[in-house]
C-alpha cells in the first residue's frame, strides 16, 4: 500500500477524519438522521412503567399492562412484574422481548445457585447478578434495545424490605424508599414522593401504586391506564418474610373504582349555566 503524499499548502495535519475525507476513505453518512432513533428498534415492542415502594412489612413493585411500538399499541395486557424467586421480584422496562428474556435466565441463575450450593443468594448478590446482566445487554442496548428493570426483595438477614435500581451500563443504585423506571416514571415517581411516609400499611401502599400508574397513564401514551371494560390492570405484588404475593385483579378493581370514586368527588362536573337546564 503506497502512503498518500500532500503538498505543503494541502496538508490535512494531525485530522485523521479530514485525512479519510482526502483519500475517499470516509464512510458513508447514515441515510437516516441520527435523531431519527436506531433503526433495529423500529417495531419492537417497549414496556414502560414501574414503581417499587418501600412499607412496613417489605416492598412493592407494580407496573402497567401497555407495550408500545412506536405510536402502535403491540400488548393491552403484558406482564411486567416477576418473582425472581421466593423473596425478591424483578419489574422490567424496556424492549420487551430481551427484558423477559433476561428476567427468566435470572430466574433459572438464582434457582441454580440454591440448588448448587444448599443456601439462597443473599439480596445483595443477587442484585449485583442482575448488574451483569444488564451490563452485558449493552452492545444491544446501544442498537436501542434497552432494559432497565427495578430489583426489589425482603432481606431475611436485615428483616427489612431493598430496593435497586439500574442504569443501561450495568450501574447499580439502592434506594431507600421507592423507585421509578419507564417512560412515565417522572410522573408515576412524583406521586409517590409526594404520597409517601414512613411506615404505609398495605392496603396504603397499594392504593398509592395504583394511584401513581393512573396519572403516569394520564400524561404517558406509552403506559396503559386501568382498563375496567377488558378487565385489566396493574400488576402489583407485594415481597414480605413470607415471600412473594401477587394482589389479585378483583382486589385492584376494587382499589380502581375507589380511586375513581374519589377523583369525581373532587372534581365535580361544572354546573350549567344560570337558566339553563343540563341534560
Amino acid at each position: 500500500m503506497t502512503l498518500p503524499l500532500f503538498a505543503p499548502h494541502d496538508d490535512p495535519g494531525p485530522d485523521f477524519a479530514e485525512l479519510l475525507r482526502r483519500t475517499g476513505l470516509a464512510p458513508t453518512p447514515p441515510a437516516t438522521p441520527l435523531t431519527a432513533g436506531p433503526p433495529v428498534a423500529d417495531g419492537v415492542p417497549h414496556g414502560t412503567t414501574c414503581v417499587a415502594v418501600r412499607y412496613a412489612d417489605g416492598v412493592l413493585l407494580a407496573g402497567d399492562r401497555r407495550a408500545t411500538s412506536g405510536n402502535l399499541i403491540s400488548h393491552r395486557a403484558i406482564e411486567k412484574v416477576f418473582p425472581a424467586d421466593r423473596h425478591s421480584g424483578v419489574a422490567i422496562a424496556g424492549a420487551a422481548g430481551p427484558a423477559v428474556e433476561m428476567v427468566r435466565l435470572f430466574q433459572l441463575q438464582l434457582e441454580h445457585y440454591e440448588k448448587v450450593e444448599g443456601v439462597t443468594l443473599s439480596l445483595e448478590g443477587k442484585a449485583n447478578q442482575l448488574s451483569q446482566m444488564v451490563r452485558s445487554n449493552l452492545p444491544a442496548a446501544m442498537q436501542g434495545l434497552v432494559v432497565v428493570p427495578i430489583f426489589a426483595g425482603y432481606d431475611l438477614r436485615r428483616d427489612t424490605g431493598r430496593l435497586f435500581e439500574y442504569d443501561v451500563t450495568g450501574g447499580r443504585y439502592e434506594e431507600r424508599d421507592h423507585a421509578a423506571t419507564g417512560s412515565g416514571s417522572l410522573h408515576a415517581g412524583t406521586v409517590v414522593k409526594i404520597r409517601f411516609r414512613e411506615g404505609l400499611t398495605r392496603d396504603e401502599v397499594i392504593d398509592l401504586a395504583v394511584e401513581a400508574l393512573f396519572e403516569a397513564a394520564d400524561e404517558d401514551s406509552a403506559t396503559g391506564g386501568p382498563d375496567p371494560i377488558r378487565g385489566i390492570y396493574p400488576v402489583v405484588a407485594t415481597i414480605t418474610a413470607d415471600g412473594y404475593e401477587r394482589v389479585t385483579d378483583e382486589e385492584l378493581a376494587a382499589r380502581t373504582a375507589a380511586l375513581l370514586e374519589r377523583r369525581g368527588a373532587e372534581r365535580p362536573l361544572p354546573s350549567p349555566p344560570e337558566g339553563e337546564v343540563s341534560s
